[in-house]
């Protein structure tokens, strides 16, 4: 019985570094893009990958045929949500100010443009992992983009009567 429970220990880590192998470069960047950290410096991220990639593990035996990459991936997303309405409230007030491509969006609208732009899920399927209505998902993916798109400008510096008097 031993030998038996062994040998089941052992092809399920074999599998699952496969897949930790073959899974983790991809996973990491959506981690890195959620997070909105750069990605030579991402603590928040890598952090957030090992907890998805523990849960993935702790539950591989119950997976029968659904895929690890998208298991791993809601998890991903669910634990950045969560994380993000507990410590920065829902509309992501008073969040630091990461340096990555998406630190202009809050956590919210990262996560609806990772997941429909980057990781390519349904419209549908996003609002079903988020809790969130089909019509928030899709005017959320909208405003990010747009954001995205065209950034807000810095406010233009202020003119001095000096400076003008000089001109």
């Amino acid at each position: 019985m031993r030998e038996r429970q062994a040998s089941q220990d052992a092809r399920r880590a074999r599998e699952f570094e496969a897949f930790v192998a073959g899974a983790a470069g991809r996973l990491l960047h959506t981690a890195t893009l959620l997070t909105a950290e750069a990605p030579n410096a991402n603590p928040r991220a890598r952090r957030l990958l090992t907890l998805a990639l523990a849960r993935t593990y702790a539950s591989w035996d119950r997976l029968r045929g659904e895929d690890p990459y998208d298991r791993t991936r809601a998890c991903l997303a669910v634990r950045f949500a969560h994380h993000s309405w507990h410590r920065y409230g829902a509309l992501g007030r008073a969040r630091p100010h990461p340096a990555g491509t998406l630190a202009e969006l809050t956590p919210q609208e990262r996560l609806v443009v990772v997941l429909r732009l980057y990781e390519g899920v349904g419209e549908e399927q996003t609002a079903a992992l988020l809790g969130l209505p089909t019509e928030r998902v899709h005017a959320l993916c909208d405003r990010a983009t747009a954001t995205l798109l065209h950034p807000p400008r810095p406010p233009a510096p202020a003119v001095t009567g000096a400076e003008m008097a000089a001109s």
